[in-house]
């Protein structure tokens, strides 16, 4: 309704511009033309014309505000017309002692034209500033107000929130950190992570495919079995094109911390001053360090690479080289570690077979 008033009030603007414009046209060329009230509709119906293109374009923008407007967090919108208004009212406190200068009169012009850059640099420096520090700014019209004023309905706590990437709902291990009661606080699911799930979820390829619907299942099991502690965020950010760069602004707007497994993230993340968790890094501070001495239950499962030696793996994957374990391929046998190295593949660790339990 609101665009065809748009586009309506050009055409009669037009009209009317160009219908009683042709009085204050000088009176020699009015003198010139014999049909006066001919010229007035047809100036008018060119002006009409004229407006109705400008209206259309007008229509254009108001529908990309409008968009923009109802995508956007409350929170942000709200900063951003609190920056306005302070940046507008610093403007006019500033320009009240200019205003009151003696200009002389041939340089009037100078004062609308100082008011109005002076309303668009303070408007545009508040509104920028909004973004930069919304909280603070809605913390001074509401000082009892917190992050969950900020996250809208996620009603989560900004000092322990965690945002969860799409790599770690699909990897699974955080259903386990969660049910053990390693991760507290609140667990913050995007929007747009959940439109990349789904997008994996319907990819061609069929691991890809199989990959989305394993993390689609275990977010469902997430949000039956911890209700509270999951929470779907519906910020988007459309000037930001990938998932990851969302992400880390997503962290940096509320404080959180970022979860994931993905390595490249992470250092991304950290560069830009982002904490992080990083689900594989746990993984490896909780593997049990194995000195000289200690003993292993394992299964040899291949061939080394030297003749005698046979390799079998920890639960963990860790990879385990024994030697003279050639000949027992395919038995489980108790082994002595004798050393480890930690490779740029990961760790590898040497062991004997036990005589002894052997014997």
């Amino acid at each position: 309704m609101l665009d065809a008033v748009i586009v309506i009030s050009f055409i009669l603007a037009g009209a009317g511009i160009g219908f009683y414009g042709i009085d204050y046209l000088p009176d020699p060329v009015l003198l010139q033309v014999s049909n006066i009230q001919g010229l007035r509709f047809v100036t008018a119906g060119f002006t009409a014309l004229l407006f109705w293109a400008l209206g259309l374009l007008a229509q254009g923008y108001y529908r990309r505000v409008q968009k923009q407007i109802r995508a956007m967090p409350a929170d942000q919108l709200i900063s951003r017309a609190v920056g306005l208004v302070l940046g507008l009212l610093i403007a006019n406190l500033v320009l009240a002692p200019v205003l009151l200068l003696p200009i002389p009169g041939e340089f009037s012009f100078i004062k609308p034209i100082v008011a109005v850059i002076s309303a668009l640099l303070f408007g545009v420096t508040g509104v920028s500033l909004a973004d930069a520090h919304g909280r603070s700014l809605i913390r001074l019209f509401n000082p009892g107000s917190s992050s969950d004023l900020l996250m809208g309905e996620d009603q989560a706590s900004k000092a322990v929130c965690k945002i969860v990437d799409t790599s770690c709902i699909i990897d699974g291990r955080i259903q386990a950190l969660i049910e053990t009661r390693f991760l507290e606080g609140k667990l913050i699911i995007p929007q747009f992570v959940l439109m990349e799930l789904q997008q994996v979820a319907d990819a061609s390829n069929s691991q890809k495919r199989a990959r989305g619907r394993q993390g689609l299942d275990i977010l469902n099991d997430l949000r039956a079995n911890q209700p509270e502690q999951i929470i779907i965020n519906s910020r988007d950010y459309p000037d930001i094109s990938t998932v990851d760069a969302k992400l880390v602004r997503l962290a940096q707007d509320l404080d959180g911390v970022l979860l994931t497994t993905d390595y490249n993230l992470s250092k991304v993340a950290e560069v830009q001053e982002v904490k992080v968790l990083n689900v594989n890094d746990l993984s490896k501070a909780l593997r049990p360090n194995y000195l000289p001495g200690d003993n292993l239950n394992l299964k040899i499962l291949k061939r080394g690479k030297e003749p005698t030696q046979g390799v079998g793996y920890l639960d963990d994957g860790t990879m385990v080289v024994v030697e003279e374990g050639q000949e027992r391929i395919g038995d489980e046998l108790n082994v002595i570690v004798t050393g480890a190295l930690q490779t740029s593949a990961g760790r590898m660790i040497f062991a004997k077979l036990d005589e002894v339990a052997i014997a």
